[in-house]
């Protein structure tokens, strides 16, 4: 069986791709279209939202979508959405996904909202939380995602990862993930089978009908990057202006993605030990070759010898690499990172940390099926979202999207080629990513639509926004993915750090809210320097 850290590990890894059951047919998704009227038709009721704690000017609601679009009498499930309302004259909506997949869209809004202040100058700026996401019928796995009892765990710890590391059969890991993938249809319900991104770009057109817009305008980051692309090969009459922030692939394997995004985050280190060294504070000292050679060794003196944790688990190498992993998202989070490395360095304090971990690191999943005896799913409270839900959702949702499905034979076969390839591509997160190339063992094969269908729209211009310094969705993606689309595609050449845009540049943000606003698109391959 997987150890405690291996499993944690594991999810945060998930959580860290940017990147479930099996999707209904492409012939039933795409080709077919029932009558849909009844949901093309309905109005959002809008109203304060539940929880105080969000912002006062952010209005909730839900829309109604079906369970499976091939049979939209056989089951619903409502989708949780929110909005800031038009400072003057609306023209209409702009609909946000945060990416992911598996995040929220309300939560985030309501978090991060001053952010899209400027669109309400003309938008309702609206989000919404997914199927299967945050309040939508929240998918999960149970306590296999999260935490276990750690002394039922502490004698297997160390002779699992040894045979594991010695290239042992994997029969045992692989068998503990099938029965994930089976844990996760029984704590999850009827979305399961309807989970991913064909079925979320459906969703997307039905939202776009209840905003009673005829068109849909959209901004997404990172995995909403993959959706709005679905959406436009699936509905390119209905496609408005529509912004990629963070652009995802849409035709590497889970296997490569893993390679790559290790390499990615393994310069973004790279870049933080250059300006840590700078400081004489720095946990690492003042060499940034002899950090780095720091890094690895505490890594592996954590793995050897976890330290305990609040929340009373063993916080392993593997858990320090996951965290890491986050804070490399943003370069804001570069001086918070740099001084919970200094405190877990020089105390053996992992609060700070721990900060930075995936869902807190430690905490058991809760049971999400929300569905009735109809297979009817309304939204759930915002305290009974499962803790594993942002990885449970993510796995599920990439599973689905993705037709490879390795053989134990071909695993086992591949293992050290992988390990390989993986430990070049970053000795600090290589072992930690190669994960990835597992995660859907055990689940039925996903769809084909799209790597093989999502080329050439015929839309109006789209904007793709790809950042040099992106430690999550490398430049070339968003190329490769502006060659897949074809000539609609406008690429904008962001020259900062950190994952996506937006947020973090200011000639970004300008120019994404003129084409959003107004239309005006920047010329192909034009750029934002790396400090504007």
């Amino acid at each position: 069986m997987l150890s405690t850290h291996q499993r944690r590990a594991f999810v945060c890894a998930m959580t860290l791709a940017l990147l479930g059951a099996g999707l209904p047919s492409v012939a039933a998704a795409v080709a077919e279209r029932p009558d849909l009227s009844r949901f093309h038709d309905q109005k959002i009721t809008w109203s304060a939202c539940p929880d105080d704690t969000l912002s006062d000017d952010l209005q909730c609601g839900k829309v109604t979508v079906p369970l499976d679009y091939a049979h939209p009498n056989a089951g619903t499930l409502d989708l949780a959405m929110a909005r800031f309302r038009a400072t003057g004259e609306s023209r209409g909506s702009v609909l946000l996904n945060f990416g992911g997949p598996g995040g929220p869209g309300v939560s985030e809004l309501a978090a991060g909202g001053e952010d899209f202040l400027g669109l309400t100058d003309g938008y309702d700026v609206v989000t919404f939380d997914p199927r299967g996401v945050g309040r939508s019928s929240p998918v999960s796995c149970g306590e296999g995602m999260g935490a276990t009892d750690p002394d039922a765990e502490a004698d297997a710890d160390a002779g699992t990862e040894t045979e594991a590391d010695e290239g042992d059969d994997p029969r045992a890991a692989l068998e503990a993930l099938r029965k994930l993938a089976a844990d996760c249809v029984k704590h999850s319900g009827p979305v399961m089978r309807h989970i991913g991104t064909v079925d979320a770009a459906r969703d997307l057109d039905v939202i776009r009908a209840a905003l009673g817009d005829k068109k849909l305008n959209y901004l997404g980051f990172s995995y909403g990057t993959r959706l709005g692309a679905v959406y436009a090969a699936q509905f390119p009459g209905r496609t408005g202006r529509m912004v990629l922030d963070g652009v995802d692939t849409l035709t590497e394997p889970l296997s490569e993605q893993g390679v790559t995004g290790a390499r990615g985050q393994q310069t973004a280190l790279e870049d933080f030990l250059d300006w840590c060294t700078e400081d004489v504070n720095c946990a690492f000292g003042q060499d940034p070759r002899s950090a780095r050679e720091d890094v690895v060794r505490l890594i592996r003196s954590l793995d050897e010898e976890p330290v305990p944790s609040d929340f009373g688990m063993p916080f392993s190498g593997q858990d320090l690499v996951g965290a890491i992993g986050q804070a490399l998202y943003s370069r804001e989070l570069w001086p918070a990172l740099s001084q919970a490395l200094t405190s877990l360095v020089q105390d053996g304090d992992t609060r700070g940390i721990m900060g930075f971990s995936a869902g807190g690191g430690a905490v058991p999943g809760i049971a999400g099926v929300t569905a009735d005896k109809d297979g009817n799913g309304g939204l759930v409270d915002e305290g009974d979202i499962p803790f594993d839900n942002l990885p449970a959702a993510l796995m599920a949702i990439n599973c689905a999207d993705d037709p490879d499905r390795p053989s134990a034979g071909q695993v086992t076969e591949d293992l050290d080629r992988m390990r390989a390839a993986y430990e070049r591509a970053s000795p600090v997160f290589g072992r930690y990513r190669l994960t990835q190339a597992l995660m859907c063992y055990g689940r039925p094969k996903g769809t084909t639509y799209i790597r093989e269908e999502v080329r050439d729209v015929d839309t109006p211009k789209m904007l793709l926004v790809g950042t040099r310094g992106d430690p999550a969705t490398p430049y070339r993606w968003t190329t490769e993915t502006a060659d897949r689309l074809g000539p609609a595609a406008v690429v904008l050449d962001n020259k900062g750090e950190g994952h996506t845009g937006y947020s973090s540049s200011k000639c970004v943000n300008r120019k994404v809210d003129d084409f959003l606003l107004y239309g005006r698109l920047p010329a192909d391959g034009s750029s934002c320097g790396a400090e504007e």
